[in-house]
C-alpha cells in the first residue's frame, strides 16, 4: 500500500466515465495557492478561467432544501474526500478524484451574470444559495474575490442569499453580511463535521481548522448574522459519536440550528472514499464501509430521494434519535422569519403593491 498523498482527500486519479480521453496537466503549467489547511506538497493546483453563459442554476432535487444555487468555482481545493460534487467534474472532462482538487475552473464573469439575472424582468425571485455544489470560499477566493463581488451585487439589489461554506474566509465579508442581515436577507451555514482536528485533517485536508470554523459561528452570531451549522456528512464510526458534543458546542456559540446528512458515496465517490479509507485509516476502513452500506440498503451508492440524505436502518435511526435529543437539550427553538423579498421587489418595480 502506497503512502497517503499529503494535503489531498482523494488519493488517486479516477477515470472519467464519460470520456475516452481526459485532460492531463503538465507540471510547467501548475501553480499553487496557500490554503489555511494542509499543504498539498507537489500536488499543485491549476486555475482555469471558464466563461459560462449563466451563473444561477435551478435545483430540481426534492430533498436538497434549495431552489437555486450559484457556484463561482467548479472543483474544490478543500479536498473533502466524501464530496458529492466530485462527480460533476466529469462533465467538464476531468476526473472526480485528484482532478477535482487540482483543476479548479474559475467563473470570473459570475458577478456580471448574476446582476443580469437579478435585473431580468423574467426573474421570479427565490433565495439563491452560494455553494450549492462547490465551496464559494475555497482558497483561491482570497485572491480573486469573486464571491465577495457577488455578495455586493446581492446587497445592491437587496436580494435574499444563502451561503454554505467550511472556510473561515467568510468572515472577510462580515461588513456585507451585517448589512444583509439588517434587512433579513441572509443565512450562513457553516459546515462542521467534527470537533477533532485529526479527523478534519483526514476528511477535509485543506479546509479551515475546526477552531476557526467555531470562531465563525461565534463572530457571526455576535454580529446578528443568522448562522446555522451543517454536520454533513455523519459517517458511522468516524464522527457519529460527536453529535452531542458538537451540538452542545455550537449552540453555546450562538448557532440558530444544526442540520445533518448521512454520508452517501454516489458515482465515483465510492471508489475514491474506499481507496482513501484503506490508505489513511486501514484499521477502521472495512467497519466504516460496511456501516455506510447498512444505512443505504447494502450499497455505498444511494440515489433514492427522501432516503439518500438520511439513510435507513438501525444506524441511521440511532443517528436521527441522537441528533433529536441533542437539539432538544442544547438548542432552543429560534424561530426566524422568512427571508424578506420586499426590498428587492420594490427595487425592481417601484410601483409594486405588497399585500
Amino acid at each position: 500500500m502506497s503512502e497517503p498523498i499529503n494535503g489531498r482527500g482523494a488519493q488517486r486519479q479516477v477515470h472519467n466515465r464519460f470520456f475516452e480521453h481526459q485532460h492531463e496537466i503538465l507540471d510547467e503549467y501548475l501553480n499553487f495557492c496557500e490554503a489555511e489547511g494542509e499543504t498539498a506538497d507537489k500536488n499543485k493546483t491549476k486555475y482555469i478561467d471558464v466563461f459560462p453563459k449563466t451563473f444561477v442554476n435551478k435545483v430540481t432535487s426534492p430533498d436538497v432544501g434549495m431552489e437555486y444555487s450559484a457556484n463561482p468555482y467548479q472543483g474544490c481545493e478543500h479536498g473533502c474526500v466524501y464530496c458529492y460534487a466530485r462527480n460533476t467534474h466529469e462533465y467538464w472532462g476531468y476526473g472526480a478524484g485528484l482532478d477535482f482538487e487540482r483543476n479548479i475552473l474559475v467563473k470570473k464573469n459570475a458577478p456580471e451574470l448574476l446582476e443580469d439575472q437579478l435585473k431580468s424582468k423574467s426573474w421570479n425571485p427565490k433565495t439563491i444559495v452560494f455553494s450549492g455544489n462547490t465551496d464559494c470560499y475555497q482558497p483561491i477566493e482570497r485572491k480573486l474575490q469573486i464571491t465577495r463581488k457577488c455578495l455586493q451585487i446581492m446587497l445592491k439589489w437587496k436580494h435574499p442569499v444563502g451561503i454554505i461554506t467550511k472556510n473561515s474566509l467568510v468572515l472577510r465579508d462580515l461588513d456585507i453580511l451585517k448589512e444583509l442581515a439588517t434587512l433579513n436577507l441572509v443565512r450562513v451555514h457553516i459546515s462542521i463535521t467534527s470537533l477533532s482536528e485529526d479527523t478534519r485533517r483526514l476528511l477535509e485536508p485543506r479546509t479551515a481548522s475546526i477552531k476557526n470554523r467555531l470562531k465563525v459561528v461565534e463572530v457571526l452570531s455576535e454580529n446578528k448574522v443568522p448562522v446555522f451549522v451543517m454536520m454533513a456528512p455523519i459517517i458511522p464510526s468516524l464522527n457519529s459519536h460527536e453529535i452531542i458534543p458538537l451540538v452542545k458546542k455550537v449552540s453555546a456559540l450562538g448557532a440558530s440550528d444544526v442540520y445533518y446528512t448521512m454520508v452517501r458515496l454516489n458515482g465515483q465517490i465510492g471508489e475514491i472514499f474506499t481507496d482513501w479509507a484503506r490508505k489513511t485509516i486501514p484499521d477502521k476502513a472495512e467497519r466504516i464501509l460496511n456501516q455506510i452500506s447498512e444505512t443505504h440498503g447494502g450499497t455505498l451508492n444511494d440515489s433514492r430521494f427522501k432516503t439518500r440524505m438520511r439513510g435507513e436502518g438501525v444506524i441511521a435511526d440511532q443517528v436521527k434519535t441522537t441528533m433529536s435529543l441533542a437539539k432538544k437539550r442544547f438548542l432552543e427553538k429560534k424561530k426566524l422569519p422568512d427571508l424578506d423579498f420586499s426590498h428587492y421587489l420594490q427595487l425592481i418595480d417601484p410601483q409594486v403593491k405588497l399585500f
